[in-house]
């Protein structure tokens, strides 16, 4: 959408409707900082009660109306639309209208509310690593990736800071809203989401390449391709496994997986239908994957609008299992065991020793989540956003969204608060990483 704003700038003017399903998102401070997230260049309603919803007959999130300068509504389409049948519906409409002489071009001027200057800002995911005493932070509006001790101290900044799809030295490459992260070695691979991009950034020659996605929004596929040949669709996070990649393709509702030998991508789960539907790897069905982690013999996902918690076999011929979830309607703050869990919108997750410690992003909480006991607890946060430091439901958080774990402690990034916090395991101490250097 942001392409086609630009390119019909005097032509096309585009008006959000937010008609929320979860409660978080009805929130007024909530939603405000989901349009300076996603830098949105429109005016968006918050259609709290749903009441233009209903006026407009809509039944599916999205729905697009198309409006004429006259007011009329002319057109509706339930569902993506890519850029290109985007671009040839509005040439069309731009000629039609322009014919009939009704096209205003007068300018429209809409005041952003802008992101506070941070040294962060809204960071989506991070990795710890004890060997290296290295923390990497997906800097994700700032574009870039910032590499710290784990006390904080800025060692690297990779990515110039300017959005784009730019290979080359530290300095000059460019990321486009990077989020999740995986150190193999020397190489960090990242999940450059809105350049629909995996790309490799070589810690010792400081350099970073592109090794899947083109750059363009890519439909759904099925079987393998060329990496460099392939379209992704929104890769949000990253696992790795005996020389594959595993990739949270949101997008797509898929996970798919990269052969780092060979360069090859593809579905790996999920059928690319949107629900809960638990079975064989390539027939289940996910909900916009967001997290992804794995304890070696199977990899654990966040199914973000599913509110769910699920498991994918390593096995190639295995299945795709629900651990916590119910369904796309089916979320709340509830702990316990089994089907009385709810969760609201997870988005972060990581393994350690026999559990999940998960983001439950909406209701601003750090959980535990315990596999083989189908069972989950809260370890931080006490439902209320804020930000505050101090040991399990003294602290608060905004959005966390992702999570990492080395030598005792958890690495949250704090997302809304542009921040990085640091829990300790066993205390449950939260302090706010302090950033030196950048």
């Amino acid at each position: 959408m942001r392409k086609l704003e630009r390119k019909y700038a005097n032509e096309l003017m585009v008006v959000g409707v937010h008609s929320a399903k979860f409660p978080n998102e009805k929130v007024k401070d909530n939603l405000q900082k989901a349009v300076q997230r996603y830098e949105l260049g429109h005016p968006v309603v918050n259609d709290v009660d749903f009441q233009v919803w209903q006026q407009y007959a809509c039944r599916a999130w999205p729905t697009l109306m198309f409006i004429d300068p006259l007011g009329k509504v002319i057109g509706k389409h339930e569902g993506e639309l890519s850029y290109e049948q985007f671009d040839t519906l509005i040439s069309q409409m731009v000629a039609e209208f322009d014919e009939a002489g009704i096209l205003d071009r007068t300018p429209v001027t809409f005041v952003k509310d802008e992101a506070p200057d941070s040294t962060l800002s809204f960071p989506g995911k991070v990795v710890a690593d004890s060997d290296s005493n290295r923390l990497f932070i997906s800097d994700s509006n700032h574009n870039r990736i910032i590499v710290a001790t784990l006390d904080g101290e800025a060692l690297k900044v990779v990515g110039s800071g300017e959005p784009g799809l730019v290979d080359g030295s530290f300095a000059t490459a460019s990321f486009d809203h990077p989020q999740g992260m995986v150190l193999v070695g020397d190489l960090l691979y990242v999940a450059d989401a809105e350049n629909h991009a995996i790309r490799r950034v070589d810690l010792a020659a400081e350099q970073v390449e592109t090794i899947a996605g083109t750059g363009a929004q890519g439909p759904m596929r099925e079987g393998t391709g060329p990496g460099l040949q392939t379209e992704l669709n929104s890769p949000w996070d990253l696992a790795f496994h005996d020389g594959s990649l595993y990739i949270a393709m949101a997008g797509m509702h898929q996970l798919w997986s990269m052969d780092l030998s060979t360069g090859t991508v593809g579905p790996y789960a999920g059928s690319g239908r949107e629900s809960l539907d638990d079975g064989p790897l390539a027939s289940a069905t996910l909900a916009q994957p967001s997290g992804i982690t794995s304890d070696g013999n199977r990899l654990y996902f966040a199914d973000s609008e599913t509110s769910a918690v699920r498991s994918a076999d390593l096995d190639p011929h295995g299945r795709v299992r629900t651990i916590i979830g119910l369904g796309l309607f089916e979320f709340g703050d509830v702990d316990g065991s089994d089907h009385n869990i709810r969760l609201q919108h997870p988005i972060g997750l990581a393994y350690h020793d026999g559990t999940i410690y998960l983001a439950d992003t909406y209701n601003h909480k750090i959980k535990k989540v315990l596999p083989v006991m189908r069972s989950s607890f809260t370890m931080l946060g006490n439902g209320q956003a804020g930000d505050r430091d101090g040991a399990g439901n003294q602290a608060q958080f905004s959005e966390p969204s992702g999570l990492s774990i080395a030598g005792g402690k958890i690495y949250i990034a704090d997302t809304n608060n542009h921040a990085i916090r640091v829990a300790d395991l066993e205390s449950g101490e939260v302090v706010t990483l302090k950033l030196s250097g950048i």
